[in-house]
């Protein structure tokens, strides 16, 4: 079968990838470990640690999950850890025995935890000390029997560590629990003396539990098996070899690792390649990020758009903007072209906007490289990728017109854990329905018109969100801004936006007047409400929904 797209792969980039001789994400990263044994795999808070060290580590941690703790072969394990070197360590660890990550946010609440933990069956999780009492309020109401705790500095030199963990208690970061834990360094210590048994592990074996961000309610896990995850890294590595080169390039890894998007590409496919991740535990404040860029000659980075949005517009990154760069990576949302733009100029580079989610581990479309990049465009399928767009029977609709977006490839999920009915309605004959709006124009790049459960219905006409918050994106005066519907006695909704200013003198006027200039007048705001911030996800992804659920408490009192 052919497609329109596969033209525009660039030379080098195949329309096939082939995983067949790839046994497992273990064996994947152990050669890598081998090939670049003395080059340096991870670099955190000033510490390097070698590809040699990195997997010494995740032996010694695995022989103590397995003789210790008895962790089996499918047995699920909670991390909950921030981007630190134990995150690493601790995933590949798991993967070396057979255990299901279960990738956990730490700054979940305690319902959050227990909604995770009990769904997922975990029996064991490694967390870290800052937040060990949210974990001790819920953990009778769990499975879990065994915790391994650590600190920020637990891989780094030992002054250092000590010296952070002092400042952080003296500041009452750490809180007190009543946990019984074993120490993340005693783990290490006591797997040194031990050997762990490698259990036959196999495509179809699930790698990862993967919960999506629960925004329609309570979160599901994905079940990624090691094929769709294997998959997904040898997709992402076939499109950056026509960038990047194996061994050469340091990764800025400021999007936490326990999301899919850093986890798979940063991670993954990265360290796979022998590239070196730069760490980047709390990249906000921006200035923390910002000290990074000035270390480090970054090649390669991730973003999200609020990420690029806020870097383009620090004083100190305008004055001394990244040149080494040689690809810039945004996904997560929309990359607003004001942003691109603005990008661009600074850098030099454009950022290659792609489209992932986690049911497909979770790379789907990119565009395929600077030359070839496409305004508002998320690209084109990656390689072995299907997609379409389809109306609401399933039929697909013509070029141009919106629909949903629908995608099939290795990388796509096996279903919902213990949810059959929830996996049903998302695959479809092999299908997965995105729950995105997009098009495709005639040479087969996509591009992503809204979320489904985000368009705003105004007298009976469409209007979504990310086009008006584009418009309002590039008044000159705006930082940020998000729109969503409420509820209209005339029109059943109307369109409400909520604007973050970047100069004090912008008015509510001058707004009107400017989206009066560039949108029909159904998708005009109708409400315009000024925010100091935005609320954000984990990975600064806008939140409408708590935008929306703000308004709508707001009508009721």
């Amino acid at each position: 079968m052919t497609h329109p797209w596969y033209k525009f792969y660039p030379t080098g980039v195949n329309p096939k990838i082939d995983i067949s001789t790839w046994t497992s994400i273990a064996s994947v990263l152990e050669k890598a470990c081998e090939k670049y044994a003395d080059k340096t795999a991870l670099t955190c808070l000033g510490a390097d640690l070698s590809y040699r060290d990195l997997n010494k580590y995740a032996d010694n941690l695995a022989a103590y999950l397995q003789k210790k703790v008895g962790i089996q072969k499918g047995d699920r394990v909670a991390i909950m850890l921030p981007n630190i070197m134990q995150f690493p360590i601790t995933f590949i660890a798991l993967q070396k025995i057979g255990a299901v990550c279960v990738n956990t946010n730490p700054l979940y609440t305690p319902r959050e935890m227990k909604h995770q933990f009990v769904d997922s069956g975990a029996k064991a999780i490694i967390i870290i000390d800052l937040f060990a009492n949210n974990l001790e309020k819920i953990l009778a109401e769990t499975g879990i029997k065994n915790v391994i705790i650590t600190s920020i500095g637990d891989q780094l030199p030992a002054w250092k560590g000590f010296l952070i963990k002092t400042v952080m208690k003296l500041k009452g970061l750490i809180p007190a629990h009543g946990l019984t834990v074993t120490p993340f360094k005693e783990a290490l210590a006591e797997g040194a003396n031990l050997t762990y048994d490698r259990p036959k592990i196999e495509q179809d074996d699930i790698a990862v539990l993967q919960y999506t961000g629960g925004t329609t309610g309570l979160s599901k896990g994905a079940m990624l098996l090691q094929k769709n995850i294997l998959a997904n890294m040898a997709q992402i590595q076939n499109c950056a070899r026509a960038i990047v080169n194996d061994g050469e390039e340091t990764v800025l890894t400021a999007l936490p690792l326990y999301h899919i998007f850093a986890l798979a590409v940063n991670f993954l496919s990265f360290l796979a390649m022998g590239q070196r991740m730069v760490l980047v535990p709390k990249p906000v404040p921006i200035e923390n990020t910002v000290k990074i860029f000035k270390k480090y000659k970054i090649t390669v980075m991730t973003g999200v758009n609020t990420l690029f949005n806020s870097l383009a517009n620090n004083p100190e990154f305008q004055a001394n903007p990244a040149k080494s760069l040689k690809i810039a990576l945004g996904g997560g949302m929309a990359v607003q072209e004001a942003v691109q733009k603005k990008w661009r100029a600074l850098t030099g580079k454009s950022i290659l906007e792609g489209f992932g989610l986690t049911e497909a581990s979770p790379v789907t479309h990119i565009n395929p490289s600077e030359s070839l990049i496409r305004t508002n465009s998320i690209g084109i399928p990656v390689a072995s990728t299907e997609s379409k767009v389809v109306d609401e029977q399933g039929n697909e609709v013509a070029i141009g017109e919106t629909g949903e977006l629908l995608v099939k490839g290795p990388q796509v999920m096996a279903g919902y854990w213990q949810k059959p009915e929830e996996t049903a309605k998302a695959i479809k004959n092999g299908w997965l329905w995105t729950g995105d709006m997009a098009r495709m124009d005639n040479d087969g790049y996509f591009y992503i018109v809204d979320r489904k459960k985000d368009m705003i219905l105004v007298s009976g006409f469409n209007v979504y969100p990310n086009e008006v918050e584009e418009v309002l994106a590039g008044h000159p005066k705006v930082l940020e801004a998000a729109v969503v519907g409420v509820k209209d006695e005339e029109n059943g909704e109307s369109v409400k936006a909520f604007v973050v200013a970047k100069d004090a003198s912008l008015t509510i006027e001058e707004l009107r007047a400017h989206c009066k200039e560039q949108l029909t007048g159904y998708k005009r705001p109708k409400h315009i409400e000024f925010r100091k911030e935005l609320p954000k996800t984990n990975v600064g992804k806008i939140l409408r929904r708590e935008l929306r659920d703000s308004t709508e408490q707001k009508i009721k009192t």
